[in-house]
């Protein structure tokens, strides 16, 4: 099974590129507070009617180049 997550494309100046923000929230596993934690990914993205600020799905895949493991899957509305 391939991991999949759920992000808003930050910046799409790349070819074929998007740049995915993906929030997590954590848990301090002593105090227990919780915090968000960002990541971003640079996914492929194969043509589509993609813009900043969408939020869409992102699945593992093989290595596409150096930094990009991912690809956009879908859009959310």
């Amino acid at each position: 099974m391939k991991k999949q997550l759920q992000g808003k494309i930050t910046s799409l100046k790349m070819k074929n590129t998007a740049v995915v923000e993906v929030r997590i929230i954590k848990e301090h596993s002593i105090y227990k507070k919780r915090f968000n934690f960002d990541k971003k990914y640079k996914a492929h993205l194969e043509g589509g009617d993609f813009q900043e600020g969408d939020k869409v799905i992102i699945e593992e895949t093989r290595p596409i180049s150096k930094e990009k493991h991912w690809k956009i899957i879908s859009k959310l509305s």
